[in-house]
């Protein structure tokens, strides 16, 4: 099927990468179904609204940047989704300022995927360690130093 994309233009889509959001996310509540996409700039991936072209979300993998992530959110947040842990994928939002270096990452709202059914949902995280921003750049750069240390 057909698509129109924010990142893309028009592309053509795998139903597999039909996501549904049976809350929507969090200040986007009325909308329901997105589509889930390879990022042309890894290690990124785009959500894609179905039902409006304008709207999509840049997401990462926080494993990516953050050492010791490790996904904390509530049973009914497993629950609402029909999973159970080890049964989900999960995602950080992005936001993409001007400076590239304050690229920032939001671990306190993770997007929590079942992998067989793709319902999703937008959780709070448990952890209090985890924010609303974190730097990508910075911590990739002390993920390097880690690296370094333990080498």
């Amino acid at each position: 099927m057909k698509i129109k994309t924010k990142p893309y233009g028009e592309l053509e889509v795998n139903e597999k990468q039909e996501i549904h959001f049976p809350d929507g996310l969090f200040g986007f509540e009325e909308v329901k179904q997105y589509f889930l996409l390879d990022s042309e700039e890894g290690p990124f991936y785009w959500l894609q609204s179905a039902e409006h072209p304008e709207l999509a979300f840049v997401l990462i993998d926080p494993r990516v940047f953050k050492n010791n992530y490790t996904l904390s959110v509530g049973d009914d947040d497993y629950r609402a989704i029909d999973a159970r842990k080890g049964e989900v994928i999960d995602f950080a939002i992005v936001t993409v300022p001007e400076d590239p270096e304050k690229i920032s990452a939001n671990l306190m709202g993770p997007i929590i995927i079942n992998r067989k059914s793709r319902k999703a949902r937008q959780a709070i995280s448990e952890n209090d360690e985890y924010t609303v921003k974190h730097y990508i750049m910075e911590e990739m750069k002390g993920r390097k130093e880690d690296l370094v240390e333990t080498a």
